[in-house]
């Protein structure tokens, strides 16, 4: 081989080396390129999405709005704002005054104890019966289900006073009623499959739209704030006239406990 061939041979392969190392360097500088953009697409993504949580942590809640919504009074109440619920015979000279939460599993016991007996006596004229619906248990232990219930307790008064007791007796009811913990009442598709055991509610499409749209969601926080005011911290609470009686857990110490109030 000539020392030119040689020379040249060389020359070759040092402009290929060089070809070579250009083309590296070129892909090595598109893969930075490509990692500090997707960085710093990934830095903006996690910057808008705390912005967004920011933005919707400022907005009002559902039941914030609520609040101030349109009072829309069920029919069958009484009072300003409709939270005067009496259900009963209009010449009955007693009221029994009845507080409760329907989260509440001390309320579902008592009712399950005793609520039948509450309805006949009513029934019978013995007593009218007043009813505060209370939400606390939506704080203490977090939830909704207690204002959902109460709002969809004023679509069945809306219906009737009957339907009223009859749908308050189902929530409570052994079968149905969930854990405290357990926040069920929130979801309206619960609350209507409750009222498919009523038949007063059952295919009721008024009823229903009204669960659905929420219609007595601010007359249930109404409801709420005059529990707030009545002093009553503990459900189930009952006062015949303004006094409290002491919370029987049997129907047989429920109609003794009812008998010696309506007799003082």
């Amino acid at each position: 081989m000539s020392s030119r061939n040689s020379q040249a041979n060389k020359a070759a392969a040092r402009e290929r080396l060089r070809a070579e190392r250009e083309a590296q360097a070129k892909k090595d500088k598109v893969r930075r390129q490509l990692v500090v953009g997707g960085a710093v697409v990934a830095v903006l993504a996690i910057a808008g999405a705390i912005g967004y949580a920011v933005v919707q942590s400022g907005k009002p809640g559902y039941w914030e709005k609520a609040a101030k919504a349109d009072l829309i009074k069920p029919k069958n109440t009484e009072g300003e704002d409709g939270t005067t619920v009496v259900v009963g015979k209009p010449e009955a000279k007693k009221t029994l005054e009845l507080y409760e939460d329907s989260r509440c599993p001390a309320c579902a016991s008592f009712e399950q104890a005793v609520g039948e007996q509450v309805k006949k006596d009513v029934d019978a004229g013995k007593y009218k019966l007043r009813y505060f619906g209370a939400t606390f248990i939506d704080n203490a232990v977090k939830g909704e289900g207690s204002k959902n219930a109460l709002s969809a307790l004023g679509a069945a008064l809306n219906v009737s006073p009957e339907a009223f007791l009859d749908y308050k007796a189902a929530l409570y009811s052994k079968e149905l009623h969930p854990e405290e913990t357990v926040d069920s009442f929130a979801k309206d598709d619960y609350l209507l499959k409750v009222a498919d055991t009523v038949p007063a509610l059952k295919g009721n499409a008024e009823f229903k739209k009204a669960v659905e749209d929420g219609t007595y969601d601010r007359w249930a926080l109404k409801m709420s704030e005059e529990f707030g005011k009545s002093g009553v911290t503990g459900t189930p609470t009952l006062k015949m006239d303004g006094k409290k009686i002491e919370t029987p857990g049997t129907g047989d110490a429920f109609t003794a406990a009812i008998d010696k109030a309506l007799a003082g």
